[in-house]
């Protein structure tokens, strides 16, 4: 028996406004029957700082995304704008907004993957440290959100500096018992989104058919670009690895100066944060052979944290690699990057443990 016009009408009352629906009305208008599973079969992805410079793009680009049936937008202002927004594009994924921290657990509830961009942005004159003490703060209270409500979603971290904010979350997940080294991921993935697209500029290739693993952590000289190891195969002189090497290091800086005050990298870290959740997702579905660079729980080096390619797979990031061969520039680069990332890395560990 179709629905009556009145009952269509409170059905998508109810799935514009999940949280107008009183207790005890007819089974017809749950939430659960407002499109609830999506257009498609897929997953159910949390953007948390989704109304933010970077959440907003990424909410955009994720709910283009085939793989996603539902779409969770939380952030402390401006959600419900974005959600309304974005609901609208006739895509599969049922997309619900969730505003302020007492909305956090129903955001977080049923979730497969959380990507969290939430954080103020580097302006101009800060350095990475001069964000640590504000966002370290809201990452803290989001992954106990997480070890709440959805403890085994996988967890793609882009608040910086990820260098520390991953082992805050680590720490998080370990006091609360539910930490899997292979579900928390810091998204190093606009690290080599950059270096592809200027490693090809200088080959004069497409940037698509460019492969640059990017290794160590990311932020500066932590951010190590193993130009000796580019698909396809090629060589540079030392002024040309200098050169890029530079360029792909302080990739940020360039923005935020470019943008003078208005802004940090937003709309290609989102780009580079849906690539990255795309192999994460597929992933999850199974598909064979899905290989990224992230920020894990590694044992590559002898830090507790590195960025290296990994196997994406059901349980996250199920291998980690090691680097490879490495040229005498790169070894130079890896102590040096090396010596950068322990600091940040005890800075992130202290912060939960003090």
């Amino acid at each position: 028996m179709q629905p009556s016009t009145a009952e269509r009408i409170a059905r998508l009352s109810a799935h514009i406004s999940p949280s107008n629906l009183q207790m005890g009305e007819s089974s017809m208008l749950e939430r659960a029957n407002c499109r609830a599973k999506g257009g498609a079969p897929g997953f159910k992805v949390a953007i948390l700082g989704a109304a933010g410079g970077i959440g907003q793009p990424l909410a955009m680009l994720m709910k283009m995304n085939p793989l996603v049936s539902v779409l969770h937008l939380y952030d402390v202002v401006n959600s419900p704008g974005v959600t309304a927004d974005i609901s609208h594009m006739d895509t599969g994924a049922v997309v619900r907004g969730f505003l302020g921290q007492k909305e956090l657990e129903a955001a977080l509830t049923g979730m497969d993957l959380v990507v969290i961009p939430a954080g103020v942005p580097r302006k101009p004159g800060m350095t990475r440290d001069d964000l640590f003490n504000i966002n370290a703060g809201i990452v803290r209270t989001l992954c106990e959100g997480i070890a709440k409500c959805c403890p085994n979603a996988l967890v793609n971290l882009i608040s910086n500096p990820v260098n520390s904010t991953v082992p805050i979350a680590a720490e998080v997940f370990k006091k609360a018992g539910i930490y899997d080294p292979k579900k928390l991921l810091g998204v190093t993935m606009l690290d080599v989104v950059r270096a592809n697209t200027f490693v090809a500029e200088v080959l004069g290739l497409d940037p698509r058919e460019v492969d640059v693993p990017v290794v160590g952590g990311h932020a500066g000289v932590t951010i190590l670009p193993l130009l000796s190891q580019v698909k396809p195969p090629c060589s540079f002189t030392p002024e040309e690895t200098e050169f890029l090497t530079k360029r792909i290091q302080d990739g940020g800086t360039e923005v935020v100066q470019a943008k003078a005050g208005a802004g940090s990298a937003t709309l290609s870290m989102a780009y580079a944060a849906v690539k990255f959740a795309d192999l994460c997702l597929r992933g999850l579905r199974g598909d064979a052979g899905i290989v990224a660079c992230a920020y894990v729980d590694s044992k590559v080096t002898e830090l507790p944290f590195f960025a290296s390619k990994v196997r994406l797979g059901r349980g996250g990031a199920e291998e980690v690699y090691q680097l490879g061969p490495l040229n005498e520039y790169e070894r130079i680069g890896l102590e040096k990057a090396k010596q950068e990332l322990a600091t940040s890395i005890q800075k992130g560990v202290s912060f939960i443990k003090k």
